[in-house]
């Protein structure tokens, strides 16, 4: 029970790899804030933070979910004292909402442009800067962002620079994190799958269940990030990591039960 009593204020819980880390610390007793903006079931999406909510209460964990749109920091400010007035404050971070389109830049228009950067880069840095006072206090203080190493390679820019920026806009903010908290000893780190992951992301925008039953469980992801959190926030900062290579750390090398269909050939994801 290596989290219980700790909150973990998590940012996109409502569904996917969000929801399948609060559901992994749920599970060890940590206080789990939702901040997310669905609070009406999507049949494209599905989930809301109140389904996420009692999920991972019967996990384990108390859930506190806050309908949270990360573009306006009105809302980030208010979420994050609903979280230190319930829980008392917070010890982790995990920067998870995130918007995505994989489209050249004749194609890109200019609100998608707009809405991947308010997202993607300001919201999570809002998110941090709001946090930062109680992570100072925290428990083993970390952020976690799910973007990916930085490659410079053209081949990772060229089909989708608007996204590609945003995403490397994020694993930046998580190195500059390390070093400007390294005195408060907060950990930052980066997080990414070697893999696609089931999502709604996958499944509505790269290739429905075809390339859905070619990719892994958020699950690895979860127990990626379960490993990063628990490890001492002053050792373990600075870091773009990528899921298989966290595993193997921890003597876990026989991914299997992460595959959607076992035996597959599975798909690389972006940037890996």
């Amino acid at each position: 029970m290596l989290f219980k009593n700790k909150t973990v204020f998590i940012t996109g819980a409502s569904r996917g790899i969000g929801k399948a880390i609060a559901l992994r610390l749920a599970k060890e007793g940590a206080n789990i804030v939702i901040a997310a903006k669905s609070i009406e079931e999507n049949t494209k999406l599905g989930g809301t933070i109140y389904s996420a909510a009692s999920e991972i209460e019967a996990m384990g964990g108390n859930a506190l979910a806050i309908q949270t749109d990360i573009r306006f920091e009105e809302q980030i400010q208010l979420a994050v004292e609903k979280a230190v007035e319930r829980f008392g404050g917070i010890d982790i971070v995990v920067n998870n909402a995130s918007a995505i389109q994989l489209t050249g830049t004749a194609q890109t228009e200019a609100k998608r442009f707009d809405l991947m950067h308010s997202i993607n880069v300001r919201g999570s840095f809002l998110v941090v800067k709001t946090c930062a006072p109680y992570l100072k206090r925290g428990n083993n203080a970390h952020i976690l962002t799910l973007s990916p190493p930085i490659h410079l390679d053209p081949k990772w820019l060229g089909p989708h620079i608007a996204y590609t920026i945003t995403k490397y806009s994020m694993s930046m903010m998580a190195i500059g994190w390390a070093k400007e908290f390294e005195k408060e000893q907060i950990a930052s780190n980066a997080l990414w799958p070697a893999t696609t992951i089931d999502t709604a992301a996958v499944r509505n925008l790269l290739g429905g269940d075809a390339i859905a039953n070619r990719s892994r469980t958020p699950a690895i992801l979860a127990d990626a990030a379960h490993y990063i959190l628990s490890k001492p926030s002053q050792v373990c900062t600075g870091n773009t990591f990528i899921d298989e290579e966290v595993l193997a750390k921890e003597g876990i090398t026989d991914l299997s039960c992460y595959s959607v269909l076992p035996g597959s050939q599975l798909f690389p994801d972006l940037f890996v």
